[in-house]
């Protein structure tokens, strides 16, 4: 016999006919705060408790930025090929038609423009469940193709980078996506239109080495990995110690890397300010 009468409990649900709580309802912090999922949304994807910046992605950073999540996309049709017929584990266009059927993107990078804040501007995204978020020809292209419509209506650009680096399927193609962004973006600074660089966790590798570091503001969100090689690689290399925090945000601002770091929460508003002062 039970030790407890269910009905004294109050308990009236049979146990067979109980039901968990949807998978995805909760979001659990590195620091063990728990949030939901809901009330982690409208807090632009930061824990409210620890400030925790959870990772997010091209749709998430257009909803946040562009008003009424409001916004025409540049070249949403462009797919990467295979020039190389490249194959590892298994087939480079295998990884692609299984990166595009996982996330439902194109692509590693989604560029846009609209409205934020009733100030024109053109965003440049990337996605990190996108093979690592990996710069080949079509995230390069991307961007260029968002640099050449912010250099034609003198809209303020913004390049939101997360990323592993250059996409080895595509060898020397992903290479000179570096040279490619780098000199399109010189001829916006000649052009006197503002680029803001958000970098965000992880940057790494050519995308660092290029475009993320090119702004004429290079700004971060708190706690980002910024870098070219990992803290790993740089160790056994030099095979010493690294300094605390050593490529964090915070260690970039403070040894002159970066301008400032931005809390997801206020990037819109302090974005919109920036771009008013600048007019």
């Amino acid at each position: 016999m039970s030790w407890f009468k269910r009905s004294e409990k109050n308990i009236t649900t049979p146990t067979a006919e109980k039901k968990d709580a949807p998978n995805g309802l909760w979001f659990k912090t590195p620091t063990g705060k728990i949030i939901h999922m809901k009330e982690l949304k409208n807090n632009c994807y930061v824990s409210p408790e620890d400030g925790y910046h959870v990772k997010i992605g091209s749709r998430e950073y257009f909803e946040i930025l562009f008003d009424g999540n409001e916004f025409t996309e540049i070249a949403p049709e462009l797919i990467a090929g295979d020039p190389l017929n490249f194959s590892d584990t298994k087939s480079y266009v295998s990884r692609l038609q299984d990166s595009r059927a996982k996330t439902g993107l194109n692509d590693a990078a989604r560029s846009a423009y609209g409205k934020m804040n009733g100030v024109n501007i053109v965003v440049a995204c990337m996605d990190f469940e996108f093979i690592g978020g990996s710069m080949g020809s079509v995230v390069g292209e991307k961007i260029a193709r968002a640099i050449d419509v912010a250099l034609e209506n003198r809209w303020p650009l913004v390049v939101i980078s997360r990323s592993g680096g250059a996409r080895m399927m595509e060898a020397g193609f992903s290479l000179m996506q570096m040279a490619k962004t780098s000199a399109k973006l010189a001829l916006l600074h000649e052009a006197g239109v503002p680029y803001v660089s958000l970098m965000t966790d992880p940057t790494t590798g050519g995308v660092s080495a290029s475009f993320a570091m090119l702004g004429d503001f290079n700004i971060a969100e708190p706690g980002a990995l910024i870098g070219f090689a990992g803290p790993r690689v740089i160790r056994e290399t030099i095979g010493k110690d690294l300094p605390k925090g050593f490529q964090t945000a915070e260690f970039l601002l403070e040894h002159g890397f970066l301008d400032f770091i931005v809390d997801r929460r206020q990037l819109k508003t302090k974005l919109t300010l920036l771009f008013n002062m600048l007019k």
